[in-house]
């Protein structure tokens, strides 16, 4: 079953169980799928999902951080039952040693020979290990090995 299939199916099991605050996280979910869908003019396959549900984490962290800093634990709080809904669909993390397996893998695909190839490795990197993989992580691990060689 692809992700937006799966997606529906949480929508209608939230509303069938009255959870409000699961059914918004997925509608949501779903709305910003099918903006990207407008933006790519076609169907997303599973990667771009999960890249579209990347970004959501990244923003609902940011917010999270920011709602604290304001003093505002109410939004927080309800920031936090959305991260938590959108990780469900995201696969497992990977562990320092698959990271940085990838990191090497895409090193040699790329002939990086410096930190000025970073982007080009994480260009590279990024939609094998998207939402698996917290991308500051990998791009601090990605610099450290750049500056290396």
């Amino acid at each position: 079953m692809d992700i937006q299939a799966k997606v529906d199916q949480e929508m209608i099991r939230a509303t069938k169980e009255r959870n409000r605050e699961r059914l918004s996280a997925l509608r949501l979910m779903k709305n910003a799928l099918h903006n990207r869908e407008i933006d790519v003019k076609g169907k997303l396959d599973e990667k771009e999902a999960l890249m579209v549900f990347s970004t959501m984490i990244k923003q609902r962290k940011d917010s999270i951080e920011q709602f604290r800093a304001g003093r505002r634990e109410d939004l927080a709080v309800k920031e936090e039952a959305e991260l938590r809904v959108i990780q469900e669909f995201m696969p497992g993390e990977l562990s320092d040693a698959e990271i940085d397996e990838c990191i090497e893998k895409a090193i040699a695909e790329t002939g990086a020979a410096g930190a000025k190839d970073m982007g080009k490795v994480m260009k590279q990197l990024m939609p094998s290990i998207t939402g698996r993989a917290d991308g500051k992580v990998v791009s601090e691990k990605v610099r450290k090995r750049l500056a290396g060689k």
